[in-house]
């Protein structure tokens, strides 16, 4: 059971470092932006017509997948001592994983994670790893400006 976990732990952290955002160190720019504009690949544009539709789609889609994940932080928390119902939280918090894209995935592939965790820790008396509670932490901030855009503040 552990070797099941330690493997869906590193793959989720595998999965987390590849849509994590990368931000620049303060008074470390390389790039010859203005200071308060954004470094990021993608530059954005003022929505007009059917970009405009897009991206209040795509804003929608965060502030579900926003709310999913306090709504499954919650369920967590609530919890108690009941292995299935962590089980409960891994399961959907691997299905909304694969309902989202770009960082919001590292939400889900996060609280998958420490679900797993909790469940073990039910089973075998093992505390929970304080990684995975980091990495819950680290993917919440990551997110934050995201969700906070659409309108929800993610809860730890």
């Amino acid at each position: 059971m552990k070797k099941i976990l330690a493997a869906a732990a590193a793959a989720s952290l595998a999965g987390l470092a590849a849509c994590s955002t990368a931000a620049p160190a303060p008074g470390g720019s390389t790039s010859p932006s203005a200071p308060g504009t954004s470094t990021s690949a993608a530059t954005p544009v003022p929505p007009s017509g059917a970009s405009e539709a897009a991206a209040g789609a795509e804003a929608s889609g965060a502030k579900a997948a926003c709310a999913l994940f306090n709504s499954l932080h919650a369920d967590l928390r609530a919890a108690g001592n009941d292995a299935n119902a962590f089980e409960d939280v891994y399961r959907e918090a691997a299905d909304a994983k694969g309902r989202v894209s770009g960082d919001l995935s590292g939400l889900f592939a996060s609280i998958g994670v420490l679900a797993l965790d909790y469940s073990s820790e039910v089973e075998t008396g093992e505390p929970v790893d304080q990684a995975s509670k980091d990495l819950v932490r680290d993917a919440v901030f990551a997110n934050s400006g995201t969700c906070t855009a659409a309108g929800v503040t993610l809860r730890l």
